[in-house]
């Protein structure tokens, strides 16, 4: 056999890697050892800080927020907690831009949340989460029974031909004696 040469795919690989530890510091864009550890590393930095950068926002609009909160003689944890309790469903992020663009919505906001706190919900909002609660506990309740119904038509599928004819004496069908499995349980359906 012919002895195979791969200079070609080493050389592109190189400056592959070269290409991009382009503008590094020193011999990190130069030589390719070093230009490679620093590129492993950069792929390791760079997979850190996609994550990193959410918290760091996070961190920013809860500041921003907690500023504001303080101009409002509130507390940030106090006015996140009025706002949920007041049903008001807005994350940090529309928070802090209503704090720096619209302070005058901001203290609305303040005020909804304070009365949330002392007990004080206008009508309407209580209305509103007496309407929720009653119609999550009617989906969950509809949810229960609908499972139900299905298990007792696969339980009836699974019973015996004996048994069969049993609940059929119970419910008061006629002619069930001479009756198949098939034909009893559309009957019994």
């Amino acid at each position: 056999m012919a002895r195979v040469k791969n200079g070609a795919v080493v050389k592109a690989r190189r400056k592959k890697i070269l290409k991009e530890a382009k503008g590094y510091f020193g011999s990190k864009h130069r030589l390719f050892k070093t230009a490679k550890e620093q590129v492993m590393h950069s792929y390791v930095y760079a997979y850190r800080d996609r994550r990193q950068t959410k918290r760091n926002f996070r961190k920013l609009w809860i500041v921003r927020i907690n500023a504001a909160c303080r101009q409002n003689e509130i507390s940030y944890s106090r006015f996140i907690n009025g706002l949920s309790k007041a049903g008001v469903t807005v994350n940090r992020k529309m928070l802090a831009e209503i704090a720096i663009d619209s302070p005058k919505t901001f203290t609305d906001l303040v005020i909804i949340a304070k009365d949330a706190l002392n007990g004080k919900m206008p009508k309407e909002a209580k209305a509103e989460v007496k309407k929720e609660t009653v119609k999550k506990t009617e989906e969950k309740k509809e949810t229960k029974k609908a499972p139900a119904k299905k298990e007792e038509k696969e339980d009836i599928s699974k019973l015996t031909v004996a048994e069969l004819k049993a609940i059929a004496k119970e419910k008061g069908i006629e002619g069930y004696t001479s009756m198949k499995k098939a034909e009893l349980l559309e009957k019994l359906a």
